[in-house]
C-alpha cells in the first residue's frame, strides 16, 4: 500500500514538473499591444497595394510601373502614418 502512495506521489511530481516546463504552452501569453501607428501605416499600405494589384489586373499599368507605384505608396504611407521617434 505504501509503494502505492509513494508511486501516486512521483507521478503527481512528474506531471507538477511537466506542467511547469509547458507552461507557456498550456497557458498562452497575451499579445503585445499593437503600435497604433504602425497599424495605420500597414492599412494606408494595404489599402494602396489593393488599388495598384487592381490596376495591374485589368492592364491598366504593367509590372514595372506596379512596382515603381507600391514603393511611392510605402514612401507616402510612411511619411504619413510610420512611428515616428
Amino acid at each position: 500500500m505504501v509503494s502505492r502512495v509513494i508511486a501516486l506521489l512521483v507521478m503527481i511530481a512528474c506531471a507538477g514538473i511537466l506542467a511547469y516546463y509547458h507552461r507557456a504552452d498550456l497557458i498562452p501569453q497575451p499579445e503585445a499591444p499593437t503600435n497604433p501607428a504602425e497599424a495605420a501605416f500597414k492599412a494606408c499600405l494595404e489599402e494602396r497595394a489593393e488599388g495598384i494589384d487592381k490596376m495591374r489586373g485589368d492592364g491598366t499599368i504593367n509590372d514595372q510601373q506596379a512596382e515603381l507605384f507600391l514603393s511611392r505608396a510605402e514612401a507616402l504611407c510612411r511619411s504619413t502614418a510610420a512611428p515616428r521617434p
